[in-house]
């Protein structure tokens, strides 16, 4: 119904009458099969879908149907595709961007929030929305006085089990206040222990005031959170000291601040869950071309390519393929599973953004830390 639909308005009367009609009771964009027609109705000068699809323009121009106020563009698009996007409409020479008036589905980032375009076959994860039945853990605040950078607040997840006569391991998260708020962490957490399908643990939910310095492969980062954060929390807290129960997650340069801090400390962390991560690397010279503050992070990812270290036990490294550093976390992942690690990567088709990371959660947590349920039964 997607571009033929556009069709037979085009082909049709164009009357305020058929207009109306051809609006009444659609949703949009509309999808059918492959096809997803972005639509939008209101005068303007032009109106240009903004999106962040790797490969594909980053703004289009819709088609106006003439003798009406209704634009529209088709794109096709991979099955199960999830797409972010705005639309600039021009006015008086202006461009405006602006999220799509018609479509209800949106996602939230710290910048704002941007319309959400879901491909066929798309579907957003139930374990996501608040269940009545799970027990909701409870959020801490937490301030600890470190050597390394001073006084530094941090929140702290404890499961709705939570005992201090039990152990529990500790996942570490960076930027872990957006993930709550962005990518419903706590839901997601309550849902999956109370299926038993990720054991109860402690998380600790860590920011920077000044991330993309700390996060670059900075070494006073990774003294915080193994010389800092885990021996106070491990002191104040019911916690498995092992390994293979302390975990690091992050994504984007938080991804880069966790495989970075666990090659700074090998074997103290024995399970990473990298999203999206920001390795940039170079294959011949050390030009790079994504700035200057990824000139540290260059310099790690191809140290770390020229000798690979086993640093972890396991790792989950997942990445959109709508990404422009698709192709940084494809070309690592086979360099860190070489190394005797193991290795778990996944690929969606989504983009740099935490829905995207927020969709992944479930497979990477009950890899990383399968619970009783999925450890009898799958």
């Amino acid at each position: 119904m997607s571009a033929r639909a556009i069709d037979e308005l085009a082909a049709g009367p164009r009357t305020k009458e058929a207009v109306d009609a051809f609006f009444a009771g659609r949703s949009f964009p509309i999808v059918d099969g492959p096809a997803i027609t972005f639509v939008f109705r209101g005068e303007a000068e032009a109106i240009h879908l903004k999106h962040w699809v790797f490969g594909l323009p980053s703004s289009q121009q819709l088609a106006r149907v003439e003798g009406t106020d209704v634009w529209h563009l088709t794109l096709e698009l991979p099955p199960r595709s999830r797409v972010e996007y705005k639309l600039e409409v021009v006015r008086g020479g202006r461009g405006e961007w602006v999220q799509d008036p018609l479509n209800p589905h949106k996602a939230r980032d710290p910048f704002g929030a941007n319309s959400v375009a879901h491909g066929e076959g798309y579907e957003v994860p139930s374990w996501i929305h608040p269940d009545p039945e799970s027990r909701p853990g409870k959020i801490d605040e937490l301030w600890l006085d470190t050597k390394t950078f001073g006084r530094r607040r941090l929140e702290i997840y404890l499961p709705a089990r939570f005992r201090r006569t039990r152990r529990y391991p500790l996942m570490v998260v960076h930027d872990g206040h957006d993930y709550l708020r962005y990518a419903a962490l706590g839901t997601v957490l309550d849902n999956l222990m109370h299926r038993l399908e990720i054991p109860d643990m402690i998380v600790a939910l860590t920011t920077s005031p000044d991330r993309l310095v700390e996060y670059a492969n900075d070494e006073r980062h990774a003294a915080f959170i193994a010389d800092d954060v885990v021996p106070q929390l491990e002191r104040a807290l019911p916690i498995d000291s092992r390994p293979q129960s302390r975990c690091l997650m992050g994504a984007s340069f938080g991804a880069v601040a966790s495989l970075s801090t666990a090659l700074r400390r090998p074997g103290f962390f024995g399970r990473l869950l990298l999203q999206s991560g920001s390795f940039a690397f170079t294959d011949i010279g050390d030009r790079n071309h994504r700035g200057p503050l990824f000139d540290p992070v260059v310099a790690f990812v191809n140290q770390l390519r020229a000798r690979p270290v086993a640093m972890s036990e396991r790792i989950f490294i997942s990445c959109g393929m709508y990404e422009s550093l698709i192709y940084e976390n494809r070309s690592l992942a086979p360099v860190l599973e070489a190394t005797g690690m193991d290795v778990r990567y996944v690929e969606s088709r989504d983009g740099h953004n935490w829905e995207n990371w927020r969709d992944r959660l479930r497979e990477g947590l009950s890899w990383l830390f399968p619970g009783p349920f999925l450890f009898v039964y799958e």
